[in-house]
């Protein structure tokens, strides 16, 4: 298992480092925008991505990359949700989505208002749903964007953070019992 680990930590780490952000912070942007967050699995490449990071700057630009990736979708999903609203919802992916579903975002946006738009980026589902939601409501871009920037921070830089964290003490550890003979 651990063979197994160190081998894809290594290919991972193989990968050219700007390829590797561009990945990540295209799969962000489509993670949140127009409901494709339902099948493109950012919040993972993001975690993949970051395994990989050798250096601060690597880790500070692929963090750099994460958040713009995630406000373009973000942006992309609250204009669209300006501008065709109920026929996104009504469309054959909006279906799937759920009624149920778009209605618990419209509550959510509706009783926590700013902070809803913050803690969304941390609710899987929602963080796909709230940017066309919101869009929806008539709330100005620029108080949107005032709640959604820092979260995007705050969370790319944990993803980013703790993957490389873990992957680098995994490292450190699998090389410890490679010298101990293990």
């Amino acid at each position: 298992m651990n063979e197994f680990l160190s081998w894809l930590l290594d290919t991972v780490q193989a990968v050219d480092p700007v390829v590797r952000t561009i990945v990540a912070g295209v799969a962000m942007m489509f993670e949140t925008s127009v409901l494709v967050g339902l099948i493109v699995p950012g919040d993972t490449i993001v975690i993949v991505a970051g395994t990989a990071v050798a250096s601060p700057l690597e880790g500070v630009v692929l963090v750099a990359a994460v958040i713009a990736g995630s406000l373009v979708g973000e942006s992309i999903g609250f204009w669209l949700g300006r501008t065709l609203g109920p026929a996104l919802q009504r469309s054959r992916l909006g279906r799937r989505v759920g009624e149920a579903n778009w209605a618990r975002a419209d509550r959510y946006l509706a009783r926590r208002g700013g902070p809803a738009i913050f803690l969304s980026r941390f609710l899987p589902v929602l963080h796909s749903l709230v940017p066309l939601t919101v869009g929806m409501s008539g709330m100005r871009y620029r108080r949107f964007l005032a709640w959604t920037l820092p979260a995007c921070a705050i969370w790319a830089s944990a993803y980013v953070g703790v993957a490389a964290a873990a992957a680098g003490a995994y490292r450190d550890l699998a090389s410890e019992l490679h010298h101990a003979g293990y």
